[in-house]
Order: structure tokens, then C-alpha cells, then sequence
């Protein structure tokens, strides 16, 4: 079934499903409106994607995204100096604080930032991460986990070579598990984000600036 929303006005004076000079198929104005909304991208730019994916609307959010993500990473090496603080108690019993960065305090106030920032807090108490990134994990955790892992491949009485690479692997799923940017990400279903790490990234190129976690911090009554 299309995404394409029926009764839908097409740019330029073209109908519904026309396509254009070159036979791709025309985008209709509430296929651009509709992508705006849910990507942030301009007007053109939205254009573009459903004349380039041939009006498959999921296609087109796909190519804004490669494309927003791209721009993001050109931004790596900005200084991100604003951004707030958000908080997220659950059932008074678990508390969590974040410091969520960006560039400017006109997008630290602004709703989509503020939401972000609220989804990480939740992540953080749900998810219980050990660490903000792999790069914190000390190195005697590192070398203890390995040791154990490397124990249980050698038990499987595979090869050296092989006992190595389930080792690499376990160790990867381990820092999935316990490094807050590296975890699934649990929060928010419309979100096309695999990892904590893709989600900031994803809402860095919304905004057009550096987005990044600086830290948190996790309370538990009793723990």
C-alpha cells in the first residue's frame, strides 16, 4: 500500500502520480508537507528526495537522513557549549540527570531538543548504562571481561583463530550493554535509531548543529 496520501496536490500543476520530464514520478504537495514535518528538511530538499526515490516516501526520509547525518558529521568538531539539563524520575524510585549539549540557546530551548534530552533520561533509567562511551571503561573492566569470554571459547574447542573473534564479538556486545551511547535505543518508537549514539546523531541533523552527551548520572532508592 502507498504512503502517498490520496487527494494529494500535485507541485506545478501536475495530478497525482504524474510523473515528470524525465519519468520519475511527481511528488504531491502533501507528500513534501508531510516529509517537512516529520524530517525538518526544506521544502526543495524534500522535493528532491520523493523525485529521486520515485515518490516511495520511505525512500525519500531515507535519503534526507543519509544526507542530515552526512551534515552532522561535518559538525563534529564544533564546539558545543549550550545546552540544559534534563531530569526524569521514575515512580520515585529512580532518578536521572543528563547534560545534553548543542551550539546555540535558541535550539537548547527548543521543543525537539527538549524532548531528545527527556528520551535520553528515560534510556538512562530503563537501560541502567555503566558508562557514558566504550572510551570510559577502565581498562582492568576491559581486561577482566576478556579474560572471562576467552574462557568460555577456549571451551568450546574451536580454533585459536576462531576463539579470537568470539572473543571481539562478546566484547562487543558488552560495551552495547553497558555504554549509554552504544545501547539500544528503547524510548521512542517513531525514530528510525538503532543506538543512543544514532538517535543524537539523528536529532543533530534536524537542528543543523552539534548535539552531544556530555554526561549523567543515575540514582536508585536502595541501590
Amino acid at each position: 500500500m502507498s504512503d502517498r496520501p490520496e487527494g494529494g496536490t500535485a507541485l506545478a500543476g501536475s495530478a497525482t502520480g504524474a510523473k515528470d520530464a524525465g519519468g520519475a514520478a511527481a511528488a504531491t504537495l502533501d507528500d513534501v508537507k508531510r516529509l517537512r514535518e516529520e524530517t525538518a528538511a526544506g521544502m526543495l530538499d524534500c522535493k528532491k528526495a520523493l523525485t529521486d526515490a520515485g515518490g516511495d516516501f520511505e525512500k525519500a526520509r531515507d535519503i534526507l537522513r543519509k544526507k542530515g547525518l552526512a551534515a552532522a558529521a561535518k559538525r563534529a568538531d564544533r564546539v558545543a557549549s549550550q545546552g540544559l539539563i534534563a531530569s526524569y524520575v521514575h515512580m520515585g524510585k529512580v532518578g536521572v540527570l543528563v547534560d545534553v549539549r548543542c551550539e546555540t540557546d535558541f535550539v537548547a530551548r527548543t521543543e525537539e531538543f527538549g524532548r531528545m534530552a527527556k528520551a535520553v533520561a528515560m534510556q538512562v533509567a530503563v537501560a541502567r548504562p555503566r558508562f557514558l562511551k566504550r572510551e570510559e571503561v577502565p581498562a582492568d573492566v576491559i581486561e577482566r571481561e576478556k579474560a572471562i569470554f576467552t574462557e568460555q571459547a577456549a571451551a568450546s574447542g574451536k580454533p585459536p583463530q576462531i576463539v579470537e573473534k568470539m572473543v571481539a564479538g562478546k566484547l562487543e556486545k558488552f560495551y552495547a550493554e553497558v555504554c549509554l551511547l552504544e545501547q539500544e535505543f528503547l524510548i521512542a518508537p517513531e525514530s528510525s535509531a538503532k543506538t543512543v549514539s544514532d538517535f543524537i546523531t539523528e536529532i543533530a541533523a534536524k537542528v543543523g548543529e552539534k548535539v552531544e552527551l556530555a554526561r549523567y548520572s543515575r540514582l536508585e532508592l536502595g541501590a
